[in-house]
């Protein structure tokens, strides 16, 4: 919803003042731009993506960021079962590569494959 709809449903009364605040401060949020800072523990935290910081350890942030075309790949093929916030991001291109056989998995070996220890998945409740 843009904030011209927003606007004319509360002079229409389809909306409350409150709700109408709560949807504009979340177009704001959307269109804000990205930005990291230091949290107090010594985390980073990225500002800008929803309402809260997404605050995670500079070691999973580097494990986050060496799983990402794992995401981006399980974004396309789950792209009709997935629910977009604003609308679809464009499709991304996997440089010529065609897709791996398996989706994003706990399966130990795929895990092992993208780096990460499969034993951590279990204490992470991904098994």
């Amino acid at each position: 919803m843009q904030r011209k709809e927003i606007l004319a449903k509360v002079a229409a009364g389809e909306l409350t003042p409150e709700e109408a605040d709560r949807l504009l401060a979340e177009l704001d949020s959307e269109s804000a731009v990205l930005t990291c800072k230091v949290s107090p523990k010594g985390a980073v935290s990225v500002y800008g993506l929803q309402r809260m910081p997404v605050t995670l350890y500079a070691d999973q942030w580097h494990r986050l960021l060496a799983f990402g075309d794992d995401i981006r790949r399980f974004i396309e093929e789950h792209r009709e079962e997935l629910r977009w916030r604003v609308r679809p991001e464009p499709q991304v291109e996997t440089q010529g590569e065609p897709p791996k056989e398996s989706t994003v998995t706990t399966d130990r070996s795929v895990a092992s494959e993208s780096g990460v220890n499969p034993d951590s998945l279990e204490s992470q409740g991904c098994d």
